[in-house]
């Protein structure tokens, strides 16, 4: 029997100055083995994330069974204001952790970052002035890699071919790839062309990288809110990440993008002391943003979007016109035929 009127019904939510959201699922079971390292890990992403953000970033911690000394750190963030939402929850899997922490959201930017990233000072101003600079950009990750000039780029390549906005520039930041390479156990992953050279974007004097990684990025939130996310099967792996964080970007006639220089590191499962010095060098971000980055919607044709990312890529990938159009693109044959 309900007797009296819900003062709460028909209330709309209070407003809030937010509009970016950083969502990090966090997956730290025990203590042991692969997951030695890993709740120092977690402490040092979290304190590199605090030190670099402004204060109208929303963070989102979704705990996905972690053990209790994890718990109770995290409860320990939430009590002091550091992070603006905890969800605990049992093991869903990495991208069904992500899907709660967007739930109930509508922010502008929303970044999905593993918990085993470090950031650095200015990733967001970067992030916003790549936003800023191409209006089709859907995505971007502060930590460039050369070898994703392929994974569902074909459009922009496509809409740009005979730009001179697209061409091969210098590499920023080589070590910073190098490092990346480490840290996933892969030191050959990039060779001597890809170390040296990248495709990019440009407007004016400001630059972007073709491509883009997942294990950290910052998305337009209607990538999400234009997609059927139902519950994934996979914990980890599978094709969850493909499926929800890149596919749909090309698909909504979107661009995956890079900052041109080197934002964030990603800190694998092992603790190393260039992590702890790197984050007692950090400063504060004392920036107030009051301007949000122009995001227009695009009008985008389904069909054009899936001719450029299924009928064109198998045409400008076959290896001799990819030869071809990387050399047009600025490599020298030699570049062009180990890229």
């Amino acid at each position: 029997m309900r007797i009296g009127f819900n003062p709460q019904k028909d209330k709309k939510q209070a407003p809030n100055d937010f509009f970016h959201q950083v969502v990090i699922p966090v997956y730290i079971p025990n203590q042991e083995g692969y997951f030695k390292d890993s709740f120092a890990i977690l402490k040092l992403c979290l304190e590199s994330l605090f030190k670099t953000i402004h204060s109208k970033t929303y963070v989102t911690i979704v705990n996905n069974g972690s053990d209790t000394i994890v718990v109770d750190y995290l409860d320990l963030l939430f009590k002091e204001n550091k992070i603006q939402e905890l969800i605990h929850i049992e093991n869903i899997g990495k991208m069904n952790a992500v899907l709660k922490g967007l739930a109930g959201h509508a922010f502008e930017l929303v970044t999905i970052s593993d918990s085993d990233v470090f950031f650095l000072a200015g990733w967001q101003k970067e992030t916003y002035q790549v936003f800023d600079s191409f209006p089709r950009a859907g995505s971007v990750s502060p930590c460039p890699n050369s070898r994703l000039i392929r994974y569902y780029t074909s459009n922009i390549i496509f809409e740009t071919f005979f730009s001179k906005s697209l061409s091969f520039r210098e590499v920023k930041n080589p070590e910073a790839m190098m490092c990346f390479a480490k840290s996933i156990s892969d030191p050959n992953l990039f060779n001597e062309s890809h170390l040296s050279k990248c495709l990019t974007i440009g407007n004016n004097d400001f630059f972007a990288l073709i491509g883009g990684g997942h294990f950290v990025s910052t998305y337009r939130s209607i990538i999400f809110s234009k997609q059927d996310l139902s519950r994934i099967d996979y914990k980890l792996g599978g094709d969850s990440e493909t499926e929800i964080l890149d596919k749909p970007i090309a698909f909504q006639g979107y661009w995956r993008l890079s900052t041109a220089d080197n934002y964030a590191f990603h800190m694998g499962n092992t603790l190393e002391d260039w992590m702890l010095k790197s984050v007692e060098d950090l400063k504060e971000n004392n920036v107030t943003y009051d301007k949000v980055p122009l995001l227009t919607n695009i009008e985008s044709n389904a069909f054009m979007n899936w001719f450029k990312i299924k009928i064109f890529s198998k045409i400008l990938f076959r290896k001799s016109i990819w030869r071809l159009f990387l050399r047009y693109k600025g490599l020298t044959k030699e570049e062009a035929a180990s890229y």
